[in-house]
Parts: C-alpha cells; structure tokens; sequence
C-alpha cells in the first residue's frame, strides 16, 4: 500500500507537480532502511539533497573592490562638457552672420517673372515631397492588409 502511493507520488514528482510536503515524504521514505527493492535506484538521488544540505562551504570568497579616483573623473568628464559649449558657441556664432543677411533679401523679387519662376520651382520641389511621402504611406497600407489577412483580427 504505501510503495503504491510512494510511486504516485514518484510520478509526481518527475512530472513536476508535487508539494513540498510529498517532496519531505518522498525524501524520508528514500532516507529510511525499507525502501522497496524496485525503488531502490532513486535512494541515491534522494539521499543526495540530505547530504548536500549537511555540507557546508569552507571556501573564502575574496572581495576585491577597486577605489577609482572620482575626483579626476569629475573634472575630465567637467572639461569635456565645457569643451562641447565652448565648441557650440563657436560655431554658432560663424553661422549666425551669414543667416541675418540671407533672411534680409529672402521672399524679395524685383521682377515678377523671376518671383513666378522661384515660387514654381518651390512648389515643384514640395509636390515632389509630397509625393514621396505618400508612396510611403501607400506601403504601410499594403502592409497593414497584409498583417490583417495573416492575423485576422
């Protein structure tokens, strides 16, 4: 009777749906000295958690820590934060002088022929965006159908 509800309980817990209380049972019946004779080839897998669990560790685990001097890294990480302002400003201020004048003469024409011709061109070169960015639109659809019939939402 009890080797029956041993093995139920053996099947259990090969499949990996024991308690821990049938696991305790299934560890004391393999640890005592009547252990069925068709059973015997799992005593030393349960006889292996109780010696494990008496061993204890004599190793020393050394703890290496390593000091870095933050002092130095703060003041590399200070001066290459002042170098990247330093180097915005500078660049910033070569830039700046030819946009002021370009904005003084952008929009005037003094032939409306020349103003014809610059907006048509502008507008052109929009259309051509537009268009661009409506093929990519087209694409996601297609895509998106494409999802849709595979997933069927």
């Amino acid at each position: 009777m009890e080797s029956d509800k041993i093995e139920y309980i053996l099947e259990k817990y090969f499949e990996g749906e024991t308690t821990i209380a049938e696991e305790n049972q299934l560890k004391e019946y393999f640890s005592s000295s009547n252990v069925a004779q068709h059973l015997e080839q799992y005593k030393p897998l349960f006889g292996y958690f109780s010696q494990v669990k008496q061993q204890k560790s004599t190793q020393e685990i050394p703890l290496q820590t390593k000091k870095r001097n933050v002092a130095w890294l703060s003041i590399a990480a200070s001066a290459v934060v002042l170098l990247g302002i330093g180097t915005y400003f500078l660049i910033s201020e070569k830039n700046a002088a030819p946009v002021v004048a370009a904005q003084s003469e952008l929009g005037t024409y003094d032939n409306p022929e020349e103003a014809l011709k610059a907006t048509q061109k502008a507008l052109a070169l929009l259309s051509n965006n537009v268009n661009v960015g409506i093929e990519s639109v087209q694409y996601i659809n297609e895509y998106e159908q494409s999802k849709n019939k595979i997933f069927k939402q």
